[in-house]
Parts: C-alpha cells; structure tokens; sequence
C-alpha cells in the first residue's frame, strides 16, 4: 500500500511540473507574441510615414520639373534661348524594317 502511495506521490509531483511547465510555456509564448505585435505596429508606421514622405518627394519633383521652371532657368541662368522659326528643321523618320 505505501508503494502505490510513493508512486501516486511521484505521479502527481511529475504531473505538477508538467503544469508549472506548460504554464511558463503559456506565459512566455504570451509575452512574444505581445513583443512581434508591438514591432509590428511600429513597422506599419513607419510604413505610413514611408508613404507620406513618398508622396511628398513626388510633388517635390513634379514642381522642380515643371516645364515653366524649367525654361525660366534656362534662360536666366544658362543663357538658352528658343531658335528663330527660319532656324527649326524638322525631320521625318524613315520606316523601320
């Protein structure tokens, strides 16, 4: 009788840690999953950001390329100045075999 007492003993002591086990698993598990999400969130800020700034790079660039802009620097900075009419030449591309 006090050997199925030690081994009922031994049973639940071995089931325990199983519990304690399974349980700091839980835990930790929990406590990962809770740090990806929070890096997640960061990350898909970032990315709205990302974005936004994008989309400013590209007005930036639409407005530097403006062709008004352009032109008038042409002029005032480089000196360019559109040829006369008599000095326009246009020419026809032949077909392409």
């Amino acid at each position: 009788m006090a050997a199925e007492v030690t081994k009922v003993a031994k049973l639940n002591v071995l089931l325990l840690f199983l519990a304690i086990t399974c349980a700091l698993g839980v835990v930790s598990s929990q406590h990962k999953a809770r740090k990806l999400f929070v890096e997640l969130q960061k990350e898909q800020e970032r990315a709205r950001q990302m974005e936004v700034e994008w989309g400013q790079l590209q007005l930036e660039q639409s407005t530097w390329a403006m062709p008004t802009r352009v032109e008038k620097i042409a002029g005032n900075q480089l000196q360019m100045q559109l040829p006369k009419g008599d000095r326009i030449q246009f020419v026809r591309m032949g077909k392409i075999k």
